[in-house]
């Protein structure tokens, strides 16, 4: 607190003084030496309990509110609610959080702190009553979580733009290594992620208190988020009580907070790691001080030359016919907890390169509670295709919300906010600098049981860090920018672009399905218009799926994983045009290294085997690997037939029907395939093979421009021993491996199946100047084909021919005993374009949760030392009673069960580590915001 400057406030007589503090934790002794207030103690675990038996709970309070000199709290003086929402074994339920949230809205409590967190954004009780607790006007802080320094890894409730998120630093103002790193992943694949964490505190070696007295030090964002918490309770107190709860609000806090928070400096302190900045107490007490109810943007300004603090934008330049670069920001209104926009934004354009720019929009229909987002579509005019230089310009919105409290009723709030945009233009790559990768077939946790790619992680079980350039493979996304490659991002299926300004399209770790009119798109432009195809798979192989089977005690279900690492049936439909097809032999294999790569050894780590290779290609093979699941193929029945080891890396150059099949050279595309995405992920990676992807993008570029050195061709050649040039086709005969139909099923979650097919905001043509507009995949690829027919597309697209997915079908629930049950409907965001808006249907409000049944005996047990309260009660600026079911329809949200405590020093099993990993279901409407993208979740929260 002292190393904040909290002295100074209170020198001035401020103290927390007036403030209702709750800590949803482990609870916090009566009469415990360190605190003068502990107003209220409540249980709403299975344990007959009020104390605190693990020692978390008396920590955060300590930060908080610690009288101890040997480790002062921020507020010593704030009125201290104790939530006992976790077991002296970290165990917890949604249940037992939503019970408690209910009660620190009915005692009034002003702001709550949850060291706690996971990945699931969807567990839609939960983030529905958080959204309730919010609009009921208390200010919520969260921990980030401790999944760092990997990215991609923003843990909820701290994601949601309702929430304080909090980071963490050292005393040094480093990024500590174990905080979790954004972007946001909930509007994945069509859209882009929001800038989170929202702040960073201090977290490494923070003092506290004892659970008996005393002090001791404790790591994590569960110490970063309570000092963030006793720092917005002693800044409430500075306010004067007869206004505070007037002007005070999640928003105008944040607000107060991210204003008055300074940069901090370092290679990797980006604006998706740190937020806003670091915590500056007395600079926020000063924007308190003259803080007036208005609106706001973060961040305030985007200069989107700026490194590193705007990567990885900043390493991301925009040009004429590129996708559109996205970014997502978030709008808070200090004024009131709904707002709207009054007219849609517009940006002015300051110097010539603003004027290039067609900056489009995406944002929210209804702000609330107290927030929303505004994402920008920046692309360059056509007549930009030659310009070079930096481009300028402002964003302009007006909010407006409802009359303040005591005010006319006519007299409605406005605030004008301008957000000053700056980017850099240079003239259009050529097509070999041009990179697209593809987004569209990720399917990653939530929205269900997406395993681990590496089946011998046994501590993080799930695929939730996003699988996107900017979040776990943010290695690759830098080392092909610095090699001089542009890399784009496609988040709409593969119709819905121009394959003649791309050098490669790259398929990583894919697990969604594909329309038979991409297969198709996709033959033609490797064929036809010569675009390379980089494919990186994962495992698959349905016994291991099983085996992977497990009974979640949060729903109350069996989860079953639908696909393995990755949807290998999904990848042999797009390659068997090609002849190439993966097995379900699930191999593994260390320090290897490709015949013709000098870049390094890596891990072939738990991935799929060739199963079909054509004749004229080249596979490269591991000779001792150790079998995780399947058999190893027969891949031919020729005597004379020799390969050693097994092959796990194919290219082959496609050819026309112009090249005969005895011919040796191809003259279309180059198509790679290598069983295993783990070499360019950066979670849990065991080795990196960037520099064989980049080999890999010049050497297809060499091919295609006929100008390959000789000394570049060994990668094709085959040296007889590890690789190997192939005289015929290879596993012709084999079956190959079938998709998973018994207790497990994608088609609940797929954006694929029983789906229209359709271009989003995000692609090629989608778009006129200044307008967002969706167009379905046929009305995009009609642009771009020049007099290329498109009758086949046409005669069998069925959906395709819809404008927009709102006729898409219901995609069918899974079936059979053990399929998981959703507990509730939902449906995706309410956006509005500058063209055109869209609304969803009403959805459960998250009252009722699977878990239920199993948090009965521990609510026989609460505790409660003040009254007892009716449960659910009707309470004053509750969603339901303030903006009616229309606000419950905006939750782009899902369903799931257990929490758990976030700190560094946990000792939890794999069982309990994460966030996420029970279980729960949502169905997708097929629109997905760039806020929200939501599909479907389970959950799994710990103490940070």
């Amino acid at each position: 607190a002292e190393r904040c400057q909290a002295k100074d406030l209170w020198g001035r007589g401020f103290s927390g003084r007036g403030v209702r503090m709750g800590v949803f934790d482990t609870g916090v002794r009566a009469d415990h030496p360190h605190f003068r207030r502990v107003k209220d103690r409540s249980n709403w675990t299975h344990e007959n309990t009020l104390n605190d038996g693990l020692g978390h709970g008396s920590f955060v309070a300590g930060v908080v509110a610690s009288q101890d000199p040997a480790c002062n709290g921020f507020a010593p003086d704030v009125e201290l609610h104790a939530f006992r929402v976790f077991t002296n074994d970290q165990v917890s339920y949604t249940s037992w959080f939503l019970d408690a949230f209910n009660y620190a809205i009915a005692t009034e409590v002003h702001i709550v702190n949850l060291s706690i967190g996971g990945p699931d954004y969807l567990d839609d009780p939960f983030v529905s009553k958080v959204l309730e607790v919010t609009s009921a006007g208390i200010i919520m802080v969260s921990a980030i979580g401790n999944d760092g320094p990997l990215y991609g890894t923003l843990n909820n409730p701290a994601d949601q733009n309702d929430v304080i998120g909090v980071g963490g630093i050292d005393y040094a103002d480093n990024i500590a290594s174990f905080s979790s790193r954004g972007m946001s992943t909930w509007e994945l694949p069509r859209g882009y992620g929001r800038f989170k964490p929202d702040i960073v505190a201090y977290g490494r070696d923070v003092t506290g208190s004892k659970i008996q007295g005393g002090c001791r030090t404790l790591s994590g964002t569960s110490v970063a988020s309570p000092v963030v918490a006793g720092a917005v309770c002693l800044l409430a107190s500075t306010v004067p009580e007869e206004t505070r709860w007037q002007i005070l609000n999640p928003a105008s806090m944040k607000q107060a907070l991210i204003e008055g928070a300074q940069r901090v400096r370092g290679r990797d302190a980006h604006a998706y790691v740190q937020g806003q900045g670091k915590l500056d107490v007395l600079k926020s007490a000063n924007v308190l001080k003259r803080y007036k109810p208005r609106a706001s943007v973060v961040p305030a300004a985007l200069d989107l030359t700026e490194c590193p603090y705007m990567w990885p934008h900043c390493k991301t330049p925009v040009y004429a016919d590129r996708m559109p670069l996205i970014v997502n920001t978030t709008v808070l209104n200090g004024m009131a907890l709904t707002g709207v926009f009054e007219n849609p934004p517009v940006f002015e354009s300051s110097n010539a390169g603003g004027a290039m720019l067609d900056v489009t929009f995406e944002y929210s229909e209804l702000l609330w509670p107290w927030s929303g987002y505004l994402a920008l579509y920046i692309r360059v005019k056509d007549e930009g295709s030659a310009f070079e230089g930096r481009a300028s310009g402002t964003v302009t919105f007006t909010i407006v919300s409802p009359p303040s409290s005591g005010s006319t009723p006519s007299k409605v709030q406005k605030s004008t906010v301008k957000m000053p945009l700056t980017v850099r233009i240079i003239a259009t790559p050529p097509r070999e600098k041009r990179v697209l990768f593809s987004m569209w077939h990720s399917i990653r946790y939530p929205p269900g049981y997406i395993p681990r790619d590496n089946l011998d992680v046994r501590a993080d079980i799930l695929d939730w860090h996003g699988d996107h350039p900017h979040t776990n493979y943010h290695g690759l996304f830098n080392h092909l920018v610095d090699r001089g490659f542009h890399v784009e991002h496609l988040g709409s299926p593969g119709t819905c672009f121009n394959a003649r300004s791309y050098s490669a399209l790259i398929l990583a770790d894919t697990e969604e399905e594909f329309y038979p009119e991409e297969v198709e798109k996709l033959r033609r432009d490797v064929v036809e218009d010569k675009l390379d195809l980089i494919v990186l798979a994962e495992w698959f192989n349905v016994e291991q799926m099983r085996r992977l089977r497990f009974y979640d005690d949060n729903t109350r279900s069996w989860w079953t994983p639908p696909v393995g690492g990755g949807n290998v049936p999904a990848l042999n439909d797009l390659l068997a045009p090609h002849g190439i097809a993966l097995s379900d032999h699930v191999v593994h294999g260390s320090n290897w290294q490709p015949d013709g790569y000098n870049g390094g050894r890596f891990c072939f780590c738990s991935g799929s085997a060739l199963l079909k290779f054509p004749k004229h290609g080249t596979v490269h093979t591991i000779a001792n690997v150790a079998t995780k699941a399947g058999t190893a193929p027969t891949y031919s029945s020729n005597p004379t037939f020799r390969m050693n080891g097994v092959p796990v890396l194919g290219l082959y150059r496609s050819r026309s029907v112009m090249v005969g099949p005895d011919e040796a050279d191809g003259d279309g595309g180059l198509i790679t395939v290598l069983g295993d995405a783990n070499c360019i992920d950066y979670s849990h990676q065991q080795g990196e093979c960037y520099g064989l992807i980049s080999q890999i993008l010049e050497t297809g570029s060499g091919l295609r421009l006929g100008n390959l050195p000789e000394d570049k061709k060994a990668i094709l050649r085959g040296n007889g021993q590890s690789s190997f040039k192939l005289s015929e086709d290879i596993g012709v005969d084999q079956a190959l491996p079938t998709r998973r139909e018994d207790d497990a099923t994608l088609a609940e979650f797929s954006s694929v199946l029983g789906k229209p097919m359709w271009c989003g905001p995000d692609a090629q043509g989608t778009h006129a100047a200044g307008v967002s507009k969706r167009l379905t995949g046929i009305d995009a690829i009609r642009k771009v084909f020049d007099e290329r027919k498109v009758d086949h597309f046409v005669k069998t697209s069925g959906a395709v021919k819809h404008d927009t997915p709102a006729e898409a079908k219901e995609a069918p629930r899974p079936s059979g005993k053990d399929a998981p049950k959703p507990s509730g409907a939902s449906s995706s965001d309410l956006s509005s374009s500058s063209s055109s808006s869209s609304s969803a249907s009403q959805t459960s409000d998250g009252a009722a949760h699977p878990d239920a049944a199993s948090a009965g005996a521990g609510q026989d047990v609460r505790l409660v030392e003040k009254k007892t309260l009716e449960e659910n009660s009707e309470t004053p600026g509750s969603p339901m009673d303030d903006l009616g079911s229309q606000l419950i329809a905006s939750r782009a949200l899902g369903v799931i069960g257990g929490l758990m405590l976030l700190a560094v020093s946990r000792s939890l099993s794999s069982r309990r580590m994460r966030v996420n990993s029970g279980a729960s279901r949502r169905r997708e409407d097929d629109i997905a915001s760039p806020v929200r993208g939501g599909r479907k979740a389970v959950r799994r929260s710990v103490l940070v």
